[in-house]
């Protein structure tokens, strides 16, 4: 399953919006390190395709993909050298397949800001800086183990250390997304190291109905903070985390109605959950009938055999065929038979690339 850590400075709405995604109550009160210990929850990813099949396919149970979301207690300057609850944590976003970077977007002088003024390009600065820190050292220990291995000639030392040479000169220039100039040799060999600056960001700018939000207040802090993700070659959502949470509580037919009534525009969950597959470049496919109805990630680009192991190893390994229909082909013709008839229904082999939406029965030996 998916790991997407959730960090930020003290006090800007992470365990919050983890309460929102996840509709558990873990503490998020006024103050810094309200989160002592990581708490995690795991979130189904909305997809409204899924219950359409379901309800096509008479499925007795629909079971969405999911992702595991951990709150983090906040970062401050310093982490990497102990700081706060420095390292500790610092493990745990380790640990994750992604960091969701939630950011302050908004003023409100009866919430207090750890810095004071709220800036959100010194902030996200101020969080990459210490995941790069923390990078550095890991990498130092790293390549004085490798010395030996490099002496006696080991190949893949040589490799790994050249790679990590790089790591170290992005880390001292300031490029703290890495590395776009790493090979993909170079990534393997690095990968067991769990580097915080490897792995993809999300920014979650959080903001607040009723509030001063910075990208309606158009003095320059909002327009920064976008400019500056564009350059980290990332991309970001925006969400008002507080109101989601209290949304928890509100029928969903009626959730709409109160966010319009608050000013927001759209559901920023069903936002950031979707940001966030983008951010990993994922993509969903379905397997549907009577007994249940399921959505499956893959990674895009995956083929054929790659989609069946998602499900069962032996999907993959005794692979022999798919027969594939687009979602929306099989809901439009109103059942399996008849999108068939139609011509929908397509049998692929193992060179078949998955697309986003297939809905897919696979054949194994």
């Amino acid at each position: 399953m998916l790991r997407i850590g959730i960090v930020g400075l003290p006090n800007v709405g992470k365990s919050t919006l983890f309460n929102a995604l996840t509709k558990q109550s873990v503490p998020a009160e006024n103050y810094p390190f309200c989160t002592i210990d990581p708490s995690v929850g795991i979130v189904g990813v909305p997809d409204e395709r899924l219950n359409q099949l379901a309800a096509l396919s008479g499925s007795e149970k629909s079971i969405p993909a999911a992702i595991e979301f951990v709150d983090i207690a906040g970062l401050v300057k310093g982490a990497a050298d102990g700081e706060g609850l420095g390292n500790k944590f610092l493990t745990h976003i380790r640990e994750t397949d992604a960091i969701l970077q939630v950011v302050r977007f908004f003023d409100d002088p009866d919430i207090t800001h750890v810095h004071g003024e709220v800036d959100p390009v010194r902030d996200i600065e101020i969080i990459n800086l210490e995941l790069a820190l923390a990078d550095r050292e890991q990498v130092a220990k790293r390549r004085e183990k490798l010395v030996r291995d490099i002496k006696a000639g080991v190949k893949e030392a040589v490799i790994e250390d050249a790679a990590l040479a790089k790591v170290e000169q992005c880390i001292a220039q300031g490029r703290i997304t890495l590395c776009n100039e790493l090979t993909e040799e170079e990534k393997k060999l690095v990968k067991h190291l769990n580097l915080l600056t490897l792995k993809p960001v999300l920014y979650c700018f959080n903001g607040k109905s009723g509030g001063h939000n910075l990208h309606e207040l158009n003095d320059g802090r909002a327009q920064a903070a976008y400019d500056r993700v564009a350059e980290l070659l990332a991309n970001h959502v925006h969400v008002d985390a507080n109101t989601e949470r209290e949304l928890n509580d509100v029928a969903e037919d009626d959730k709409q109605m109160f966010r319009q009534e608050l000013g927001v525009s759209s559901d920023g969950l069903v936002d950031l959950i979707r940001g966030a597959y983008r951010t990993l470049g994922l993509i969903t496919f379905f397997t549907t009938g009577p007994k249940e109805s399921r959505a499956w990630t893959v990674t895009d680009g995956a083929a054929a055999p790659e989609a069946g192991a998602a499900i069962h190893t032996d999907f993959k390994d005794k692979f022999i065929r798919a027969e594939v229909v687009a979602a929306a082909d099989l809901l439009l013709a109103g059942s399996y038979a008849a999108a068939r008839e139609k011509a929908k229904v397509r049998t692929e082999g193992k060179e078949y690339i998955v697309k986003d939406g297939d809905v897919m029965v696979f054949l194994h030996g």
